[in-house]
Parts: C-alpha cells; structure tokens; sequence
C-alpha cells in the first residue's frame, strides 16, 4: 500500500447543506490518493481504512473470480463470505484497483469494536470522496454520524439521481455486529434506486436483511469453494513464487489444503526454502508451525469454548455425525454445535445428508489432533471406546475395528473380526495412523486379535504393516483346538485375500480367492457336516461354527469380479459380481452388496441393458452405505451407470451431470476406460471432437488388456476421427482393433462413406445372428440401422422398413435414443417414412424425427439462445445443470458447499425467470433455450 497509509488524515468541519447538521467537507485534501476527515470532537479518520491494502505479492490475478465480482456489483449486494485466509480482501483490493470505466469503488475497512457513529464516519469519507472522484455528479449530502430518518431520506433520493452509481466496499464487515449499525445503509440500498451497490467481504454472514435480496435474485454470494484455488490455479501461484513442482505433487498439495489461500502461500514459501518440492509437498500439514499458529489464532480462538471442545474431541473420527459427537462428548447439543461451525463452510465441511456428516480441513485435522493428543491418555482412549461402540451398532465395522484397536478394547476388536470379516475388505482403502499394536500376552491368548489388527491395517491399506501382523497371528495359532483352528484359517484366509488385492496382482487375487473358498469345499462335500448343523467340537466358543457360505461366496466373487472388471474381462465380470450379489443379499452383507450392485450396474448399462442398469444404480445409490462420505467409490460406479444411461437416451446434459459424480470410478482401469468411453461421446455429440479424440486416445493408452474394452475403444477413436476427415487414421487403428462387432460396424460405415455401399454390405457385422445377441447393444442397434440404410439405398424400401422395425423392437425397452438422434443423415428419412407407412412404434418414432431434426441446428449454433427477459446468473446456471439429476436439493447443496437454503433460493429464481413451476418444466425450458 502507499507510504502514507498509515498517516492521519484530518480536515476541517462544515456544515451539511441539507440539515444543517456538521458535516466532513473532505475533497480538498491535498493527496488524491488519500481520503479522510475527522469527527467533530473525536480521533481523526485514519487513511489507511479508506484505501484498498496492496495485495500480498506476488499477485496472482484470477480472473473467474475478478469478472464474477465484477458481474455481482451490477446488482445492489455483494458478498464475499468465507473464513480467515480465503483471500476474501485480496479479491476485493484487487478488484477495487482495477481498471474501469467510472470512479474507483469507495472502500472501508471495518475496525474490531465499530461503533455506530465512528462507522459512519469512515461512511461519510468514502461515500463522499467516490463522488467527488466522479466528474459526472456532485458529492451526496451525507451525514457525519448515524443519520435521522429524514436524513436519510434525502441522502437516498439523492443517490437516486445520480447518472452512475456508487460502489462501496466494505472490508471485514463480520466485525459489526451490531444490527443498528447497519440500519441505515440497508435503507439506502433499498431506496436509492440500485445508485449505491455494496460489495462487501465477511467471515460470517453480516447483521444485513440478506433475505430480502436473496428473494429478489439480487444477492451475489462468492463463497469459500469459489475462492478456493483450481489446480490451475496452485501451479500458477507456485511458478508465481519461483517453485517448480511436478504435476502430482500439485494435486497432493490441492488435496492437503483443498484450495485455501492462505494455506497454498504458507506451502508455497516453505517450498521456496527446500531442495525437494515434491518432498515438502508430502511433508507440508497442518503442523507446521506458521500454518498452526494461524489457524489456531484466526480459525480456533475466535470459536466458542464448547465448540472449540467438540471439534477437538470429535479428531478421534475422521468425519463426524450429531450423533456420533453427541457420544463422543457427552452433549446432546454437539450437531447444534458442529452446524453452527459449518454455516460458512471453508474449514468445516458437511456432506449434505440428513443429518450431515462434518469434516474438518485436512491441515485444521492436524491441529485438532494435535490438541486432543495434550488430553490426558484416559479420557482419548474412552473417547476411542466411545467412537467403537458408536460405529459397531451403526453398521460401520472398520471404523469400529480401528478404534476398539486404538482404545484397547482388545476383546470387541477380536469380536468384530469374527463376526464382521466380509465388510473389512479394502474396497476403499482409507489411510488412517496405525493403532498401537496389541501386546504379546493378549496375541498369544487370542491369535484372532493380531488378525483383526491385520485386517485393520489392510482396510487402511498399509499392506506392509497387514503383512507383518497375519505372520504373528499364524504362529501363534498352531495350538488352537481344530474347530476354532478351521475358522481361523478361514479368517487367516480373508486377510490374505485382502493384501492380494493391495498388491495388484490379478493373479495373486484369484488364487487366494480360491484359497478363502477352499475353506467351506468340506461344508459342501457330500460327507460334509450340513450347512446349518454346529461343528462338533468346542461349542462354547464362539469363533467355532459352521462356515459362513454366503459370505465367502459372496467375498470371493467380488474379487473376482474385480479382477475381471480390472483386466477388461466385462462379460465374466458381470457373471462374477451378479452371483457375489447375491450372496451378500443373503448374508446381510450392505457394504459388499454395495460394491456388487453398483458395479453391476455399469456393465448392465455398458452393454447396453438400459433399464437394468438405472434399477441397479438407484438401488445402489439408496443404499445406507452410499449415505455421507463413505463408499464414494461404489456410488461413483453408480452414478457412472446412470450416466451411459442418460447418454444412450440422448440426455447429455443429464449424463454429463452424472459423470460430474463418477469421478472415483475412474481410478481403477476398467471403470477409467469406460469413463473415458463416455466422456468421450459426450464431448463429440457438443461438438468438441479434438477433446473426445485426446480422451479416447489417453485411455487406451492404460486400457485394460480384455478385449471387448480395447475394441470399443478403439472403434469409438476411429468413429470420431472419420468425423473430422482423418479417414487414414480411422483405418490404422481399426486393422489393429481386431475383428469384433464394434470395429466392424465402423468400418462399414467408412466404407458407405467413401460411396462403396456394397463393400459397406461385405464389412457390416451380421447382427442378426444368434450370437449378436451377446453384443453391446448400441453396437447391434447401429448394424441394424446401418443394414435399414443400405437396403434402402439399394431401392428396397420394404426391407428397409421391416429391419428399422425391428430395430426399433429391439431399442424401445430400454429407450435407446441418441443411435437414432446422432445416426448418419439418412436415418431421418428411414424414420420419417414410417410415420407415413405405419409403425407399431408410431409415438417413437415421432419424437425421433422431431430430435433427428433438432439435432444440426444445436450443433451449429453458436452459443445458447439466450431470450429471457432476465438472464441467469453464473451460479443459477450452474444449479440449472444439477435439476437435470437425480440429486435432491441437499445434495446439491452439498456438492456446491452451499446451504440448504441457498440452492432452495436459487431454484425459485430459476423457476421465475423460466416461467416454470417445477423442476421438470424448468429442465425443458431451458432446453429449449438452449441453455443447457
């Protein structure tokens, strides 16, 4: 900021010319640059509240957010809301210092303990020095302490008149809070026609009537997930500060401090310091001392003794739920608590559920840790037994396995091994501190507790410290009596299933698959005791039973659908994972049924089984599992079912909303590559064929080596790259795809391009063979299309009509739509000339050809029609998109880290703008105006 920031500016008093009142004459100070005055019988202004501090260098100017600022002071308020360190006053500085047309905004920084009076002073200088700044218009009679009512009067008609408006910028204005303060200026933005426009910056939301602009669509609320840092964003802020970090370390470092500001400046200096960013990066948490210090002052201190107690207590878990704090703490008013601490996002997130789950910032994590660790060791080691109680009769066993380890509950960890082992498989490993290990006294007694510490170690994916605890439990489990022996190496069996899945390796999971259902072969031989008999032997013991068929059916299927889904194997993965179902459906297993349906789900839907596939991922998504932040890997497979869903019905929108969810899938290699199969389609149907060409080619690139993967993608590659004119390219990579269904439909339709329709008939698959019946769907319906489109260039209509008909049989079940809408162009006449003939599919068949039709002038247009008489907002735009979903308004509030009530507020102003009187008819509205 300039040298004379910190001088005291004064001036000589005068009198108001409206009321007679003393007034701050200050536009003839001697620096231009400074503003201020001083209250008649009070301490001077000071210059440094009246002018925008310089932003911390180096600047990073971000764009996104400077237009929507920009955009939001077209309208009476603007809020920047967050908490400490989410750059809210860099935003505004920077902002308030740029270029534009008219006067620079008025600025006020807000002091801690503002009065009403010395408040409007500051007021009183900065409404008058940004009219005396603007040639256009004389300075508004503005009142030096809180005004009258007909003061304000005045003061409002007056602003009314002026040619261009005021902006004022309020900075820090959370600390006012005293209501009355305020009154006045609501008055004025109310009454002066929209000619003074506030844009203020806040931690909290200010002691302002925001409802009433909220109702009226004129609130602009820039929040902490908008402030937050992209990874774009990060790795321009390092580069800025001269820190060069490879591509992963920025995603760890956006993951670490989930965009914070304040936190990516602290990271990116101690960078500056250290030979090896990437290192650093892995080390940089919540303990440093700078960023400890900081969030202790600014996040911690200015909270409440008893919420500052429950988030601490709470760092046991990792996220938390009301009930579960009110366990942990003892108070019944912990939610209350936790949804307070929450309201402004940034530090404390909540997950949208009914009630919510609430996490802490990963490096604000740190320092709670750190300060339940300075509780004596009595009281964290009950809050552990409190937290294993709480998740074992919650149906969350490996949450209840690490905590019962960590309070040495050695006992009820053994137990939930026994009785819980299917539901501790790393189908998500989540990485969390290894609990202390359970002594040799205990292990010897129980060989059972060094695999449920074991078990633990795999669920958090710590294969090394899994490996070492499985060696202790084997040697000390010779001496077992033979019934408990059994069950122990059928446990024994499942942990190692466990760390095979750890490691990769495919193989390795198959053979100690086998092994897991190699334990119940005797059960099931005809000499074997019957399923529901006890074994004879040691009948007090609760580890010696019957073996648990359907749940090692159920364990050992769904590692092998696994594997198979990780190696391309769709078809055996499908098989796999339909009898693992049920058998978990059987056992009562919800977690390994999750895994099962959801992935069921996305090879129905890949196969083109439509229907199937949208039951099974609505079913996988009601599941209780699939509530809050666990399992987010299942529910993405999911939301990735009912994404190919929405695309192969022409809904794109929809779709893309879908995929926006599904991001876990793509982390392991078969869900990767159907991601990219859709995404790709997606991005080639809006017109964007070099971003669907760089998806398609990336992915088959880590393609699994199953075939029926490799080949979609592929014929999908060299479907879009005959597209855009490289026919060439197209060729080379359908001679190297194989001979499958998929690559054999392409190439025919290059070849009919290319006018040789009776080399197209040579090439064309046979789709009405027997065995076609076991392609993907699309692929079938697209070979009968393609074979409707030849017989009817060759002059047989009648065949022509008989094979669309039965194409459309075979699409109508499952609501095929985007193989008609996006076929070559003259499939419109084949569907065409059946509404005049006669179709049993006559209501089909019409909306096919008004969509076949619709279909060039969406792709041709140049942006959306925009008509409305009042257009959308950025933010309105954006919840616009998630109505096309499933999700219900607490999930996108959750999704958005907005309230409730904000997307609630939203909504309405969607719905008013569209003329539209619920979500349905708003959907198709804004399609038609193509603004989605």
């Amino acid at each position: 900021m300039p040298e004379e920031a910190d001088q005291v500016v004064t001036a000589p008093s005068g009198t108001s010319d409206i009321t007679g009142t003393p007034d701050l004459p200050i536009t003839g100070l001697d620096s231009p640059d400074v503003a201020g005055g001083a209250l008649p019988g009070g301490p001077p202004l000071l210059a440094s509240r009246l002018t925008p501090p310089a932003p911390p260098e180096p600047v990073l100017l971000r764009p996104r957010l400077l237009d929507r600022l920009e955009r939001g002071a077209s309208g009476p308020v603007t809020l920047v809301c967050a908490p400490a360190g989410w750059g809210k006053t860099t935003l505004l500085s920077t902002w308030a210092q740029g270029e534009r047309d008219g006067p620079a905004p008025a600025w006020v920084t807000v002091a801690e303990g503002e009065t009403t009076r010395r408040l409007w002073g500051y007021l009183a200088a900065a409404l008058r020095t940004a009219a005396a700044d603007d040639p256009d218009d004389g300075p508004p009679p503005v009142p030096d302490g809180p005004p009258r009512p007909e003061q304000l009067e005045t003061l409002a008609a007056a602003l009314a008149a002026r040619e261009r408006p005021v902006l004022l910028v309020l900075d820090d204005l959370h600390r006012v809070t005293d209501p009355a303060a305020l009154t006045g200026l609501e008055f004025l933005l109310r009454h002066s026609d929209g000619r003074l426009r506030l844009v203020a910056g806040a931690r909290g939301e200010p002691p302002l009537a925001l409802h009433r602009w909220r109702l009226a669509g004129e609130l602009t609320v820039i929040g902490a997930d908008d402030l937050a840092f992209s990874a774009d964003e990060v790795a321009d802020l390092l580069v800025a500060h001269g820190v060069a970090v490879p591509a992963p370390a920025v995603t760890r470092l956006v993951e670490r401090t989930t965009g914070w500001p304040a936190g990516l400046r602290f990271a990116a200096l101690a960078l500056g310091d250290g030979a090896d960013p990437a290192r650093a990066v892995e080390r940089f948490a919540g303990d440093q001392p700078d960023v400890a210090a900081y969030l202790r002052d600014e996040v911690l201190a200015p909270l409440e003794p008893a919420t500052r107690d429950v988030l601490r207590r709470v760092a046991v878990a990792v996220a938390v739920h009301a009930d579960l704090a009110a366990a942990l703490t003892g108070r019944p008013d912990a939610g209350h608590l936790l949804a307070e601490a929450a309201r402004e996002g940034g530090f404390l997130h909540q997950d949208g559920g009914s009630p919510p789950w609430y996490r802490p910032h990963p490096l604000l994590a740190d320092v709670l840790r750190d300060e339940l660790d300075r509780l004596p060791a009595d009281e964290v080691r009950e809050l552990h037994r409190r937290a294993a109680g709480w998740y074992g009769t919650h149906d969350r066993p490996a949450e209840a396995l690490r905590h019962a380890l960590l309070a040495g509950e050695w006992a009820g960890a053994t137990e939930l091994l026994v009785t819980r082992w299917p539901e501790l498989a790393p189908d998500e490993p989540a990485a969390a501190p290894a609990p202390p290990e359970p002594p040799a006294e205990a292990v010897r007694r129980d060989p059972e507790l060094a695999l449920a510490a074991a078990a633990e170690r795999a669920y958090a994916g710590d294969r090394a410290a899994a490996d070492a605890q499985l060696r202790r439990a084997l040697a000390e489990a010779a001496g077992l009596p033979a019934p408990r022996r059994d069950r122990f190496g059928r446990l024994a069996a499942a942990v190692e299933l466990s760390l095979a899945r750890l490691g990769g390796d495919h193989e390795e999971v198959r053979r100690a698959a086998d092994r897991l259902l190699a334990t119940i072969a005797a059960d099931e031989s005809p000499g074997g005791p019957d399923a529901d008999s006890a074994v004879a032997g040691d009948a007090g013991d609760p580890r010696a039973g019957t073996a648990e068929r359907d749940d090692v059916r159920a364990v050992t299927g769904a590692a092998h659908g696994l594997a198979a889904l990780a190696e391309g194997e769709l078809s055996t993965a499908r098989d796999r994972f339909a009898s693992a179902r049920e058998a978990a459906r059987r056992a009562g297993r919800p977690r390994t049924e999750l895994l099962c349906v959801s992935r069921s789900a996305l090879l129905e839907a890949a196969r083109g089984a439509l229907r199937a596939a949208e039951e099974l991922a609505r079913e996988a998504l009601a599941m209780p599992p699939c509530q809050g932040w666990s399992s987010r890997s299942d529910c993405g497979y999911a939301y990735l079912a009912l994404a190919f869903v929405d695309w192969e019905r022409d809904r794109p929108a929809e779709a893309t909303a879908h995929l926006a969810f599904a991001g876990p899938a793509g982390a392991e290699p078969g869900g990767a590559a159907l991601t990219a199969l859709c995404r790709a389609g997606l991005l080639a149907d809006g017109g964007d064929p070099g971003g669907a060409l760089r998806t398609l080619a990336g992915a088959r690139t880590v393609a699994p080596p199953g075939p029926e993967l490799g080949e979609w993608l592929a014929a999908d590659e060299a479907q879009v790259r005959a597209a855009v004119g490289d026919v060439d390219g197209a060729r080379t990579l359908l001679d190297a795809a194989g001979d499958g269904p998929a690559p054999a439909l392409v190439a025919a339709r290059l070849r009919l391009r290319a006018g040789d329709a009776r080399a197209a008939e040579r090439a064309l698959p046979d789709w009405t063979a027997s065995g076609a019946a076991d392609w993907p769907l699309p692929v079938r319906l697209g070979a009968g299309l393609l074979d409707a489109a030849l017989a009817d260039a060759s002059g047989d209509a009648r065949r022509a009509g008989r094979l669309l008909e039965e194409v459309l049989a075979l699409a109508e079940p499952d609501g095929f739509r985007r193989v008609f809408t996006r076929a070559d162009p003259g499939v419109r006449n084949l569907l065409a000339a059946r509404l005049d003939s006669g179709t049993a599919y006559w209501a089909t068949v019409s909306e096919l050809v008004r969509g076949v039709d619709a279909q060039p002038a969406a792709a041709t247009a140049d942006g959306p029609a925009r008509t409305l008489d009042e257009p959308l907002t950025e933010r309105e735009l954006t919840i616009l998109r998630y109505l096309q979903s499933i999700l219900s308004n607490v999930e996108i509030a959750a999704e958005l880290s907005l309230s409730v009530n904000t997307v609630k507020t939203h909504v309405r102003n969607i719905y008013r703008k569209l003329d539209a009187t619920r979500r349905r008819d708003a959907v198709r509205r804004a399609r038609e105006l193509r603004l989605i």
